[in-house]
């Protein structure tokens, strides 16, 4: 507590007014003394007197509480700070300095931490000024004493000018004369074409006191396996070809040797991830004969640009005589022996679409199907009534590789198709909808009465009998829908059905896409939590080990989400490739962004905060074993560092908690004063 005394001016009458009688009475004792010289001065005191009185002056007393001063300290503990011995420094130094500060009475403690994250769009940065002026919003102007940050000095948002909160300081972290290799992918594809070669750029760079350029050997690795070796001139750009096995996440990591001495590995390695896809998909559609469905085929497969369709529908038999005269055809003839011998495997998928035979392809191209199939080519049957009768294709070669043995019978009954218990695991099938939409499926009403001698049944009809079968034979793999009324799910009939996601979903299965692998296990990262799905047919409790960029391993738990699928989560806090692995599957993950701005330079170095800290009057100071500055409370006018010391502003901020008030002129005492003088003025003038 202080107190203040001010004299304070509260006029009887208004302003303009007692400055008006001032005049006059300037004037009037101006003319007095002239006419009558030393014997007006009386005179002169009552009118003063008068005018004193009417100023009506009084002294307040204030009763001040000075306010406590607010030091902001800002430590940061990004991943830069993780290297060498900046850890311990920086907790010996914020050690050091909380003791200090805390034996300074009139001084708060405002304390932040800075940390990277992996969800954040600017978490590969350190933003120290951002944290800073976000602790500013909550203490007035007027009682910040000041800043200090514990860094290493690589700060990435440092304002152009200073705000005017103080001065500044900075304990630096880390030792003089570090030195670093960095790596950095100049450029990198998203997406490769599968197996053809994709070219990525990287550059490497020596930070060091005396930068030389040196040849050195970059190691490539392509899904945890070393692919080639490839020499590399520092300060140089490098292109890396690389070809793509398949389709799905290729993940391509390249490492660079250590540099003698360097503070840091964690920049000497890149992570990429190049999504491999297909040139063009080709895709050969066989239609029996026109119907409903045949439209839905071609649109499915037609809307997709990375797929060229050959499309033939049989429209005239061989057999087919009616005396039409040739010159009158204009039907295009089929080109059996091209597509069913020469360029047969060109082909990624096949699809007979109610198909039967009729005479058009014999034996023999039949039996190029199933060898083209072994040898890893795709084929789906979508049968019609036909694959009932003597003109099945299961009376043909294509037997060999059917699962779906027909029993002669048809159902035309209306039924809503179902996912069996397998298909609901299948990613074919498992998440087309939610369990509440499945409820909500339209009918069909003709399905293909079969035995499934083979192969996995994901949805079945009436009598829970196969509707669609998968099977793998050989390399190659096979499908069959027993029934041709999907269209009736496309049209919207009775609401409907995800036909067009579904049909999508068969011929990528059969063109062996990752994505729709039985067994397969995917990770990805989601805010600061590496998310898991484990993909099985087998209904078994699931885990996966997580091998950390450490080296480190943790074990996930899975847990069966509404669709039956394994899924869990881990928290994750460095970047860095992450290896999956659970039973027989293995995957990676690469977390983090492409080249983090954190790790460009870790290098401890005063070079980037100091022109700012000089316009603050701040200075920077490096701390090592705990060793700070003295610190002192300092003029706000005056220097806030000197060589040993580092200032906080002693500001003198305070809020009133009382006042009194005292009349220099009570009205009692002023009239007896006034008439005092006039009758002494009197006395003396009669005289």
């Amino acid at each position: 507590m202080n107190e203040s005394l001010n004299l304070l001016f509260d006029p009887l009458v208004d302003y303009s007014l007692l400055l008006v009688m001032t005049g006059a009475a300037v004037l009037i004792i101006a003319l007095s003394y002239w006419r009558q010289g030393p014997t007006s001065l009386l005179r002169a005191v009552f009118i003063v007197s008068l005018l004193f009185v009417l100023a009506n002056p009084s002294f307040i007393s204030e009763t001040r509480r000075y306010l406590k001063d607010t030091v902001l300290i800002v430590v940061d503990e990004t991943d830069s700070q993780k290297q060498g011995e900046r850890e311990q420094q920086t907790t010996a130094a914020l050690q050091a300095l909380l003791a200090r500060l805390e034996k300074i009475n009139d001084l708060n403690i405002l304390r932040s931490t800075v940390r990277n994250s992996l969800s954040d769009e600017d978490g590969d940065k350190t933003l120290l000024f951002k944290t800073q002026k976000e602790m500013l919003k909550s203490i007035p102007p007027s009682q910040v004493a000041g800043s200090i940050f514990i860094t290493d000095g690589q700060v990435h948002d440092q304002p152009s000018e200073t705000d005017g909160s103080g001065p500044l300081h900075v304990l630096l972290t880390g030792s003089e004369d570090e030195k670093d290799r960095v790596l950095t992918v100049e450029t990198a594809p998203s997406f490769g074409i599968v197996n053809k070669e994709t070219v990525i750029k990287i550059k490497t760079v020596d930070k060091e006191p005396v930068e030389t350029a040196k040849t050195i050997v970059a190691e490539v690795k392509l899904d945890g396996k070393v692919i080639k070796n490839v020499a590399v001139r520092t300060d140089r750009i490098t292109d890396i070809a690389i070809a793509i096995p398949h389709g799905g996440a290729n993940f391509v990591e390249i490492t660079v040797p250590e540099l003698a001495g360097e503070i840091s590995l964690q920049n000497n390695k890149a992570f990429i991830t190049v999504n491999g896809i297909r040139d063009r998909l080709k895709v050969l559609l066989v239609s029996g004969e026109p119907h409903m469905g045949e439209r839905g085929w071609r649109n499915i497969l037609k809307s997709d640009p990375s797929v060229d369709l050959v499309h033939f529908t049989i429209l005239r038999p061989p057999e087919k005589q009616d005396g039409t005269p040739i010159n009158e055809l204009s039907l295009i003839p089929f080109p059996i022996n091209e597509l069913f011998e020469r360029k047969l495997d060109e082909f990624d998928l096949i699809i007979f679409d109610r198909y039967r035979r009729r005479g058009v392809l014999a034996p023999p191209y039949l039996r190029n199907i199933v060898n083209y199939v072994m040898k890893g080519g795709a084929l789906l049957e979508a049968a019609g009534p036909s694959f009932a009768t003597s003109l099945s294709l299961y009376k043909t070669p294509l037997s060999d590789v059917l699962p779906g043995q027909p029993t002669g019978s048809v159902f035309k009954q209306g039924f809503v198709p179902l996912l069996s218990d397998t298909g609901k695991r299948h990613p074919v099938t498992a998440r087309l909808s939610t369990p509440k939409e499945r409820e909500n499926w339209g009918r069909w009403f003709r399905m293909i009465d079969t035995n499934a001698t083979a192969g996995t049944v994901l949805m079945t009809g009436p009598a829970e009998k196969p509707l669609l079968i998968l099977e793998r034979y050989g390399e190659g793999r096979v499908a069959q829908m027993l029934s041709d009324h999907a269209w009736l799910w496309g049209n919207g009939f009775e609401g409907g059905g995800p036909q067009g996601e579904l049909l999508r979903r068969i011929a990528h299965w059969l063109m062996q896409e990752p994505e729709l692998e039985e067994e397969r296990l995917i990770g990805w990262v989601n805010a600061d939590r590496l998310e898991l799905e484990r993909w099985s047919l087998d209904p078994g409790p699931k885990t996966v080990t997580v091998e950390k960029p450490d080296g480190t391993t943790a074990e996930v738990a899975l847990s069966k989400d509404e669709n039956g699928i394994d899924t869990g989560s881990l928290g994750i806090t460095s970047p860095g490739l992450y290896s999956l692995s659970s039973d027989t599957l293995k995957t990676l993950v690469a977390v983090g962004r492409l080249n983090p701005l954190e790790s460009r330079d870790i290098r401890s170095s005063a070079l980037p905060l100091a022109p700012f800290i000089q316009q603050t009057g701040g200075t920077i100071k490096r701390t090592t074993n705990g060793v700070i500055p003295e610190i002192r409370r300092t003029s706000p006018d005056g220097l806030q560092a000197g060589q040993n010391w580092i200032g906080l502003r002693k500001n003198k901020s305070y809020e009133i908690t009382g006042y009194s008030r005292t009349a220099l002129t009570p009205p009692a005492i002023a009239l007896f004063l006034l008439l005092g003088i006039l009758c002494l003025a009197w006395w003396r003038e009669s005289r």
